[in-house]
This record gives structure tokens, C-alpha cells and sequence, in this order.
């Protein structure tokens, strides 16, 4: 196995680790999309509404369990750095036994967070009946999502990237397919579109196991149960995920506290916000790719003791990070308004958008630094610095919202852009404390 402690970091590297996980990236909302169009050609707008409603459920669900992925990545990239194939192997196979754990305890638990779901979210008695049935099979996909969570952070870990691309394109081809041939072939509505997505996650979970049993040929060894169960390495897995998981929880409730006070300000806002946030959404897709980078080429300098390593991967990942957002900026500014109109024809939406217009034109640049500094400490595995920065910047937060809600909807956006400041300055003050943990 190659030594990346004597592995240049430059613009290319970057780039071959970053450019797939953008196209990943992007293709990720086509399941939505796909499973829309093609409910779309039913004739009840009911049909639509219970996807979205039930799209909705498990973009939640399954968004709080991305610090699967997000440890497999920082765990598996120090052991690359450390040269030990091993628990590269082992980093996997723990990973692999979590996901399919927490996927059977969401089956076991479907009941109680249908209900709740269910409660939180408003819809016509036609809608959510459907989209109970839509809840109740794609649920069984949980084992096989989860699964694929943790061989993507493996493989973003290992910095191949490309082996990510194809599992995305393998499961949103899959779904495409099958969607088409349960909803429009066998005319099995709403349901069918769940099982159209139910087994394209299955599909793509073998494809991503198998991938990672090829890739595994190239360190040699084999399984060793001592190492896969070793119990301080279980810990600490265990804690990594434990401490994102409540750091991504933090994070989900500033973006639901944002769109709940936009609700209370009326539709009218609420609406405009949604489209708005689109914009934000869309930016991070991109800029998180960079992040991702970060994740691996910080954890090989970590898993290498190698500070310098570390300070390249920050300064080179960050610098082409900037110049997306930057680009970002400037596309949002030129076309924001076309955009708004492209995604609404409620001309009181429209108008409001454009109010606001300004607030979601610079988020890329407002959140990059942050964005960047959260890939930095997931490579690094300090996963307590990053729960405990981001439970400060809620309480940030949340103080600067009250602070500002005199300001109305602005204030809602100004509020969150302390949030992007907080994100940052709570990781950045301690970022010399991390980079004094590795020899010079």
C-alpha cells in the first residue's frame, strides 16, 4: 500500500477526491425528483403530496444518522495515514455492524416514529394515508441505507471517491427503473414508488459491499474478529458517532427553528423562505465536497502524525472552497431572480423572495469557512470539539434570533448567519489545540 505521508498535497489530488463527490452530490435529489415525476402522471394531486410528505419523513430520518458516514470517513482515513491495513479493514466491518444494528432497531421502532412523524407533519386525510403506506415500505430499506452510509464514508475515507460516484448512480438508475416499472407498468401508486426505492437501496448496498470487498484485495489480510471486536476501538467508535449524532442534532434544529418561526410569519414568507433555502441547499451540495476532501486528507496527516500534512490539506481544500462559494455568489446574484421564478409562479412568492433575495445570495461564502472547519475536525475524529462548538452555536443562536426578532424576517436570516459565524469561530478557536496534538 502506497505511503501518503510522502504524498504531495495539491489542486489535482483535491480535485480527484472533490469532483466525483460533487457529481454524487448532485445526483442525490434526483430520487425525489424521479419518484415525483413519475407519481406526477397519476391523476390526484393526493399521490404527489404523500411522496413528498413520506420523501420528507426519511430525508429527516436518515440525514440524523449521517454520522455514520461521517466517522467511517475520519476513522478510515487515520488508519490509511497510519499504514495500517488492518483496521482499515476493521474500520469497515464496525461501521458495517453499527449501521445494520441501528437499521433493525428503526424497523423494531416504526411504529412510535411513524406516529410521530405523522403528528408533526399536516396534511388531508387522503395525503397521509398514502404516505403511511408509503412510510410503511420504505422503512424496511433502513439496514440497506445505513449500509451504504458506511461504505461511502469508507470509501471517501480511503480517497476513491469515483467507487461513491457509481453507487449513486447505481441507486438513482435503479430507481428510475423500477419506479417506472411498479408505478407505471404494474400501476401500483404510491406503494410502488416505495418499493421502487426499497429495493434500489438494496441493489446498491450489495454493489457497495461487493465494490468494497474488491478494494479490500489491495491491502491484503483478512478478517481478524480480535481486531473487528477489540473493545477500545469499539468505544471508540461509538463515541465518534454518539458525539456527531448530537451535533447533527443541533444542527437540524436551527434549520427547523428557522423554518417554523418563518411558518409563523404566514404562508407568504414561509413559501419564500422555502425557495430561498433551495439556494442554500443547492451551494452546500457543491461546497461540501471540498469538506469531504478535507475529512480524508486531514485524517491520513492525523493518522501519519503529520502536521504539516494537516495545515496543507486544511489551506488547499479551504482555497478551492472559497473560490466555489465565491463562483456561487456570483451565479446566485446574476440568476437569483430568474431562479425564483423558475421555482414559483405565486407572484406574492415571488416578490418576497426577492426581498430576501440577498441573504441566500451570499450564504455560500457566510458558511464555507464552517463547512471547511467541520471536514477538518471529522478527519481529525475530534468529534467532542465538534459537538460541544456546535451546542454553543445553538445557544448562539437562539440568543442572537431573540435578539433580532424584532427585525421580522430579516432578523430570521441575520440570526442565521450568526449561526455560520458561531460554527466557526467555536471550531476555530479550537483548531491550535488540534494542530498542537501532532508532532511539528
Amino acid at each position: 500500500m502506497s505511503d501518503p505521508r510522502v504524498s504531495p498535497i495539491g489542486r489535482r489530488k483535491i480535485l480527484a477526491i472533490a469532483l466525483p463527490i460533487m457529481l454524487s452530490n448532485v445526483s442525490t435529489p434526483l430520487l425525489g425528483l424521479v419518484d415525483t415525476a413519475v407519481v406526477g402522471r397519476l391523476p390526484n394531486p393526493a399521490y404527489i403530496g404523500s411522496v413528498a410528505v413520506g420523501s420528507l419523513i426519511f430525508t429527516f430520518l436518515f440525514w440524523g444518522f449521517g454520522f455514520l458516514r461521517m466517522a467511517t470517513t475520519g476513522l478510515t482515513a487515520q488508519a490509511l495515514g497510519a499504514q495500517d491495513s488492518l483496521e482499515v479493514r476493521a474500520s469497515l466491518g464496525r461501521s458495517l455492524l453499527l449501521a445494520v444494528a441501528l437499521g433493525l432497531l428503526l424497523i423494531a421502532l416504526q411504529q412510535p416514529i411513524g406516529a410521530l412523524a405523522f403528528a408533526l407533519l399536516e396534511g388531508s386525510d387522503q395525503v397521509e394515508s398514502l404516505a403511511r403506506g408509503y412510510f410503511a415500505v420504505r422503512i424496511w430499506a433502513a439496514p440497506a441505507t445505513l449500509i451504504n452510509y458506511a461504505v461511502l464514508g469508507w470509501f471517501i475515507g480511503l480517497a476513491r471517491s469515483k467507487q461513491g460516484l457509481w453507487l449513486q448512480l447505481v441507486l438513482n438508475l435503479c430507481n428510475m427503473l423500477l419506479d417506472l416499472l411498479f408505478v407505471v407498468g404494474l400501476g401500483w401508486s404510491v406503494r410502488g414508488v416505495a418499493f421502487g426505492t426499497l429495493l434500489a437501496e438494496i441493489v446498491a448496498a450489495f454493489t457497495g459491499l461487493l465494490l468494497a470487498a474488491r478494494t479490500l484485495r489491495d491491502f491484503g489480510g483478512s478478517w481478524r474478529e480480535a481486531a473487528l471486536f477489540d473493545l477500545a476501538r469499539l468505544k471508540r467508535t461509538l463515541g465518534i458517532n454518539r458525539d456527531i449524532m448530537v451535533r447533527t442534532l443541533a444542527l437540524l434544529f436551527v434549520f427547523a427553528w428557522f423554518m417554523a418561526q418563518g411558518a409563523q410569519a404566514g404562508d407568504v414568507v414561509l413559501a419564500a423562505n422555502s425557495i430561498l433555502m433551495q439556494f442554500v441547499g443547492v451551494a452546500a451540495f457543491f461546497l461540501d465536497a471540498l469538506a469531504f476532501a478535507a475529512e480524508t486528507l486531514v485524517g491520513q496527516a492525523v493518522g501519519a502524525g503529520q502536521r504539516a500534512g494537516l495545515r496543507a490539506a486544511a489551506r488547499g481544500t479551504t482555497e478551492i472552497a472559497v473560490v466555489l462559494a465565491g463562483c456561487a455568489v456570483l451565479l446566485f446574484a446574476l440568476l437569483g431572480p430568474l431562479f425564483v421564478d423558475l421555482l414559483t409562479i405565486d407572484a406574492a412568492a415571488r416578490a418576497t423572495a426577492r426581498q430576501y433575495l440577498p441573504w441566500a445570495v451570499a450564504a455560500p461564502l457566510a458558511g464555507v469557512w464552517c463547512f471547511q472547519l467541520d471536514g477538518i475536525f471529522i478527519g481529525a475524529t475530534r468529534t467532542r470539539d465538534m459537538r460541544n462548538a456546535m451546542l454553543e452555536a445553538l445557544l448562539i443562536f437562539l440568543a442572537a434570533w431573540w435578539l433580532l426578532a424584532r427585525f421580522g424576517n430579516h432578523g430570521l436570516w441575520a440570526a442565521l448567519y450568526v449561526h455560520y459565524a458561531a460554527r466557526t469561530g467555536t471550531l476555530l478557536v479550537r483548531y491550535p489545540r488540534l494542530l498542537r496534538s501532532l508532532p511539528a
